[in-house]
C-alpha cells in the first residue's frame, strides 16, 4: 500500500520508517521546502531525528496532491496547532476510500475540538482513526519495542489500521473508545508539564509520583464525564502514555517543565526545547473542559497559573499539597 505521512516532524519521520520496513511505499509531504530539501539531500532529519537514516526510495515532497495521489492511508501528523489548517486543504486532495490516521495529540482552545473532531468537520465523511500511546518518536525511529493502540468507529478501519502498523517491534490493539483515547493523548501532556517543572524544582520520585496517579484520576474523571471509558484511561493512551511523558527525557513536555522549574517563562522554555510543546497548547483547553464539566482538576489548574498568570511554581505546589482533605476512594462504605 501507499501511505503518505502528512508532517515531517520528529513522530512524522519515525512513522515512515516504520511503515517502509513494513513494506509499504511511503511518501512525507512537509510544507516547508527547506525541511523537504533537507530530508532529499540527507535522508535523515538533521534537526529532530538525528541517527535515524531514511530508505533512498522514501519520496519527500512540498506537493500536497501528488503526495496523496494513490494513498491508502494518510497519517496526519503535523502539530495539533496545524491540524485544521492542514484538513483544510487536504480537503480537496481526499479520495472517499482514503483513512485518515491522526497522530497528533491536543485539544484546540478556541473551540475544544479533538483531532478527529476537527478533521470530520473539514472533511465531512472522511473515514478517520486515532493512533496514540507510550511511544517516543526516537524510540520507534530506533526500532525500540513500542506498542500502541489504534481508535476508530468501526472495527474493520482499526483492524486495517492494526494491520499496516503492526511489526515485530510494534504492537498495535485496537479499540472503538476514540474520545477516550484523545482525551488521554492530551490531557497527558498538561500533567507532563506539572511533573517536569517538579523535576525543576528539585523534587524526588514521591512528587512524581503522586502528580502521576492523581494527574490520571483528573485525566479520568474528565474523560468519563465527556464520554469515554475508564478503561481506556488504565491503558495505553492513559497511563502507558502518561507514565512515559512524566519520565522520559525525550518527552519535550517534561523538559519544558523542568526549564518552568528552574525559572524559565513558558515562551523562553519552549524557544530552548525548540518543538512544539504540545501540553501549553492544551492546558487551556483542559482547564475549560473542566469548568464545562464542572469536574475538579487542581493539577491542571495550578499549570494553568504558572504558564499565564506568572504563579511561582513552588507555591502552586505547596497550594496543591495544602488542599482540603479528602478521600482517595469512596466506593466501600466505613465500618
Amino acid at each position: 500500500m501507499k501511505v503518505t505521512v502528512i508532517g515531517a516532524g520528529s513522530w512524522g519521520i519515525a512513522l515512515a520508517k516504520l511503515l517502509h520496513d513494513n513494506g509499504n511505499e511511503v511518501a512525507v509531504w512537509s510544507a516547508l521546502s527547506d525541511e523537504i530539501e533537507m530530508l532529499n539531500r540527507e535522508h535523515e532529519h538533521v534537526d529532530k531525528l538525528k541517527g535515524v537514516k531514511l530508505p533512498e526510495d522514501m519520496i519527500f515532497t512540498t506537493d500536497l496532491k501528488a503526495a496523496c495521489e494513490n494513498a491508502g492511508i494518510l497519517v496526519m501528523a503535523v502539530p495539533s496547532v496545524f491540524v485544521r489548517s492542514t484538513a483544510k486543504t487536504l480537503k480537496e486532495y481526499y479520495k472517499n476510500d482514503q483513512i485518515i490516521v491522526n497522530v497528533a495529540k491536543g485539544i484546540e482552545e478556541s473551540t475544544l475540538d479533538t483531532m478527529t473532531d476537527i478533521i470530520s468537520e473539514e472533511i465531512p465523511g472522511c473515514t478517520f482513526a486515532v493512533l496514540s500511546g507510550p511511544s517516543h518518536a526516537e524510540e520507534v525511529g530506533r526500532g525500540i519495542p513500542t506498542t500502541i493502540v489504534v481508535g476508530a468507529k468501526k472495527r474493520e478501519v482499526a483492524e486495517k489500521v492494526q494491520e499496516v502498523f503492526m511489526s515485530p517491534v510494534f504492537r498495535v490493539y485496537t479499540s472503538p473508545d476514540v474520545l477516550g483515547i484523545e482525551i488521554g493523548a492530551a490531557l497527558k501532556n498538561v500533567i507532563a508539564l506539572a511533573a517536569g517543572i517538579a523535576d525543576g524544582l528539585g523534587y524526588g520520585d514521591n512528587t512524581k509520583a503522586a502528580l502521576i496517579t492523581r494527574g490520571m484520576a483528573e485525566i479520568t474523571r474528565l474523560g468519563v464525564a465527556m464520554g469515554g471509558k475508564t478503561e481506556t484511561f488504565y491503558g495505553l493512551s492513559g497511563i502507558g502514555d502518561l507514565i512515559v511523558t512524566c519520565a522520559s527525557m525525550h518527552s519535550r513536555n517534561r523538559r519544558a517543565g523542568i526549564l518552568m522549574g528552574k525559572g524559565y517563562t513558558a515562551d523562553e522554555a519552549m524557544k530552548e526545547v525548540k518543538m512544539v510543546v504540545e501540553g501549553v497548547y492544551s492546558a487551556k483547553a483542559a482547564k475549560k473542559l473542566a469548568a464545562q464539566y464542572e469536574i475538579e482538576m487542581p493539577i491542571v489548574e495550578k499549570v494553568n497559573e504558572i504558564l499565564f498568570d506568572n504563579l511561582p511554581a513552588a507555591e502552586c505546589l505547596k497550594d496543591l499539597m495544602l488542599r482540603d482533605k479528602k478521600t482517595e476512594i469512596d466506593v466501600k462504605k466505613w465500618q
